[in-house]
């Protein structure tokens, strides 16, 4: 298909080569952009034919658009896609019909959610598999300005949603993943000083509804909330009332370390940022 698919990378070398093979039958071109990986990243990705680039790594709305301007894409659609995410046959198949029908008219994106991988098990309940918009045609669509939970804008034009799910394989080995909720858990609290110090709310200035509904959700509702009660009431309501707890073992780790411990450290960072009012300090990429 015409479409370029662009994936940010950093030490994703047990990623790299499956999130490839799942695209390259689909797509005509394969772009990784890398933000300095030390091991086999860069290597792996060259010999599978993907055109690499190396760019300082600020934050990955930055990082995105920057492979949007400088990557030469010349294909008629692009495809946002991560190192731990993998396309399917069904999929590819769906998209590549709806890319056909909507070639010349005003849609100009196409939206689809995750199905979710956590220590070798699909996880079917209680967690986050948000619907985004992933491809897009060339030149119509950014990525929001944010230090997290970033999405792609459309700048003029609608979006449909496909059926079929991507897989996101959300898990290397534990120690990683805490360490990258931990880094991810910084970047959620300078998003919510961001958020809370602007004179408007960003979420009534947004032109996508979905997206727009989303935030309101999190900033009006959630964190009105009390400290540390919203997380476990979070907890609650994924794990026991979307069924969680149906997922076995797994289900359990990922709810628990997800919506309690995850969202708990974000509070903590929040109060701390309050107590002490320390200078944010650019947290870089994940190493």
């Amino acid at each position: 298909m015409d479409v370029t698919v662009i994936i940010l990378t950093k030490n994703e070398e047990l990623n790299i080569e499956s999130c490839i093979l799942s695209t390259k039958d689909f797509a005509q071109r394969i772009v990784v952009v890398d933000s300095g990986s030390t091991d086999k990243t860069c290597e792996i990705a060259t010999n599978m034919g993907a055109d690499v680039y190396v760019h300082p790594f600020e934050n990955y709305s930055k990082q995105f658009n920057w492979a949007l301007d400088h990557v030469d894409i010349q294909t008629k659609w692009t495809f946002r896609l991560d190192a731990d995410e993998y396309l399917t046959a069904d999929l590819c198949e769906e998209l590549s019909e709806l890319m056909v029908k909507h070639d010349q008219d005003e849609v100009n994106g196409i939206t689809m959610e995750a199905c979710l991988v956590f220590l070798g098990k699909k996880l079917k309940h209680g967690c986050p598999n948000k619907r985004k918009l992933m491809l897009f045609k060339t030149g119509l669509a950014r990525i929001e300005d944010r230090k997290m939970d970033e999405h792609t804008v459309l700048l003029k034009g609608t979006s449909v949603s496909c059926k079929n799910r991507f897989i996101h394989h959300d898990f290397k080995n534990l120690d990683l993943w805490i360490k990258k909720l931990n880094w991810y858990a910084t970047r959620e609290m300078q998003d919510y000083f961001d958020f809370t110090n602007r004179q408007e709310s960003d979420y009534d200035l947004m032109r996508d509804s979905k997206i727009k509904n989303t935030r309101k959700k999190k900033f009006g509702f959630y964190y009105r909330l009390p400290p540390f009660v919203r997380c476990q009431a979070l907890f609650i309501y994924n794990y026991i009332f979307r069924l969680g707890f149906l997922d076995g073992k797994e289900g359990l780790i990922y709810n628990y370390m997800y919506h309690m411990w995850y969202r708990s450290l974000v509070d903590a960072k929040i109060l701390e940022q309050k107590k002490f009012e320390a200078p944010f300090e650019e947290t870089g990429d994940l190493k």
